[in-house]
């Protein structure tokens, strides 16, 4: 993955638009809170696989976390925090922010096919 290149991203969620894609987001801190803070409590969310129909995409933010939008006819889907990407050599937007120890923190991914791995 690279650091986000906002205009990249921006012309491939544009080309995603308007068709069913598959998507994949996560986020979590696991047991990353808990293992330092024993007064901190653990969050995550887990989505694989689910169709989703967009209209509109907005990437916004800078090199410090970004902010990608999907908006549906139902409302939105967002990731926060996304700062490298990929459009791997399935034609997949891979989109994912990783903390200063490099763990995952968030992910967004975007497929016109189901994600197998």
């Amino acid at each position: 993955m690279e650091a986000i290149d906002k205009t990249i991203v921006q012309t491939k969620l544009n080309q995603l638009a308007n068709q069913d894609v598959y998507v994949h987001i996560e986020t979590t801190n696991g047991a990353y809170a808990s293992h330092h803070n024993a007064d901190a409590y653990n969050v995550g969310v887990f989505m694989r696989n689910a169709t989703v129909r967009y209209h509109q995409a907005k990437i916004t933010g800078d090199h410090t976390g970004y902010r990608v939008g999907l908006k549906t006819d139902n409302g939105w889907v967002y990731a926060e925090g996304v700062r490298e990407y990929e459009i791997d050599t399935s034609d997949r937007l891979l989109l994912a922010g990783h903390d200063r120890e490099g763990r995952l923190m968030v992910a967004l991914q975007l497929s016109r096919t189901p994600f197998n791995e």
